[in-house]
């Protein structure tokens, strides 16, 4: 395993390297109300938190890595982490004094204080003795005086960024009174080359940028991958000539199997929460339909057969209904079904056209992209049509995909123009808290994988 919780011992001596042993950490005190919630205003008012670097009992290097120096990057990561959240203003190692080992378990609670800090992350980094290393981290209430988050990690060297978000995940939940996010990765579509004639490459990172790497060479066209529930595998679509295939890559092997292929245009797959099936649209004979077919490849099942354009959205989190786009009424809205195809209903009523809509993890909101005047805005409703909310206000937002935790929506934008550019941006529930994400190439159709395990 990658990265293995461990329980931090219940005494650490001061001053020396600590001690890790199987036990369970000292009991702490039940979240208290948040200071903040998530649909608090998130320009003002957010809470203060020093992120110091983390500390180390001795300065030594694995795999080519120094506990030192991982201590200040493994806190730059937390602190990025908590800013980008919108609800928390950390004061990162760049900005407030370093600790030492003694002060990890003992923070002076009057130094942050008057930093203005209401809590505070204190932590260490050394080597495990077995090639690997021991991340330990810790979250205070300033005023109280008491620790309120433990954790302890063993981890491989390589895996340093994936301790820093499951840190930084464990501050958020336990002050925000929310789920995870940050230890999750992104699936996206990296372009490159003149617009006309595009080259388009599947890539992955982590849910901030990190650890980039590309999957394919650009040889064949990819769009709309997908993870699956399990984070093992990503479901796409290749164009190569007159070829039309849905991929399953494997992600650890490095491997991929074919799904299904045909001469038709063939798009959008979507994965079933228990991983088994996959949803994707074809069109025959000009008639564009919602299939569904195992996982394993097979013979498809036909969902929708009304004249005009039907393309799938994504599976419910129970996995019980679907909900697609389709211009059957005469322009582009956005409808449910269940699982079997029955029951078609639309529920977008407001005017102008919607597409490409997605279901909350949560299963309490559906995003959409909503067209009208000339702009692409990304938007929410409830699964029966009502509570529109528009989150974006740009000229070509579009493509949403959910946060691990239904509270953050991903999508790419368009810049205007002959050549224009797309880039992946975030942007929280309350519409408030917009900003773009780092990476190397131009990006498109982001998919928003699950919590890392």
């Amino acid at each position: 395993m990658l990265l293995r919780p461990i329980a931090l011992s219940l005494a650490l001596a001061l001053g020396a390297a600590p001690a890790f042993a199987q036990v369970n950490p000292p009991a702490v005190p039940a979240p208290t109300e948040p200071r903040e919630t998530i649909e608090g205003t998130l320009s003002q008012d957010r809470t203060v938190i020093a992120v110091p670097a983390f500390a180390t009992p001795a300065a030594v290097n694995v795999a080519g890595l120094n506990t030192a120096s991982l201590g200040k990057q493994i806190s730059d990561v937390i602190a990025a982490d908590l800013e980008r959240s919108g609800l928390y203003a950390p004061l990162g190692p760049g900005s407030v004094r370093a600790i030492s080992m003694t002060e990890v378990r003992a923070p002076q609670f009057a130094d942050w204080k008057a930093r203005n800090a209401e809590n505070v992350v204190h932590g260490f980094v050394q080597a495990s003795g077995t090639g690997g290393l021991v991340v330990g981290c810790y979250l205070y209430d300033t005023d109280l005086g008491s620790e309120l988050v433990r954790q302890g990690y063993e981890i491989q060297p390589g895996d340093w960024r994936r301790a820093a978000h499951k840190c930084a995940d464990a501050i958020y939940s336990r002050l925000s009174g929310e789920s995870p996010f940050f230890d999750s990765r992104v699936a996206y579509i990296a372009e490159s080359g003149p617009k006309g004639n595009r080259i388009k490459r599947l890539a992955i990172m982590d849910s901030d940028g990190g650890n980039h790497r590309f999957i394919t060479n650009g040889q064949a066209l990819a769009l709309s991958p997908r993870f699956s529930p399990d984070y093992k595998k990503i479901v796409y679509v290749s164009y190569l000539n007159d070829r039309v295939r849905v991929f399953i890559y494997d992600v650890n092997a490095g491997t991929q199997k074919l799904v299904t292929e045909s001469r038709n245009a063939t798009f959008a797959p979507r994965w079933s929460p228990d991983g088994t099936q996959i949803l994707y649209s074809m069109a025959v004979g000009g008639n564009t339909d919602i299939y569904r077919i195992s996982a394993n490849g097979g013979t498809p099942v036909r969902l929708t057969s009304t004249p005009g354009i039907d393309v799938g959205g994504s599976f419910s989190p129970d996995g019980k209904k679907i909900v697609f786009e389709s211009d059957r009424s005469g322009s582009q809205q956005i409808y449910t079904m269940n699982i079997d195809g029955s029951n078609q209903q639309r529920i977008s009523f407001g005017g102008g056209r919607y597409a490409t809509p997605e279901w909350s993890p949560r299963g309490d909101l559906i995003a959409f992209t909503k067209m009208g005047g000339g702009e692409f805005r990304v938007g929410v409703m409830t699964p029966s049509g009502g509570g529109t909310r528009l989150l974006t206000n740009s000229w070509q937002d579009e493509a949403p995909t959910w946060s691990p935790n239904g509270r953050v929506i991903q999508f790419f934008r368009t810049s205007p123009g002959k050549d224009g550019k797309s880039t992946l941006w975030q942007v929280d529930l309350t519409g408030v808290n917009l900003r773009r994400l780092p990476t190397p190439q131009d990006g498109s159709d982001p998919s928003w994988g699950p919590i890392l395990p």
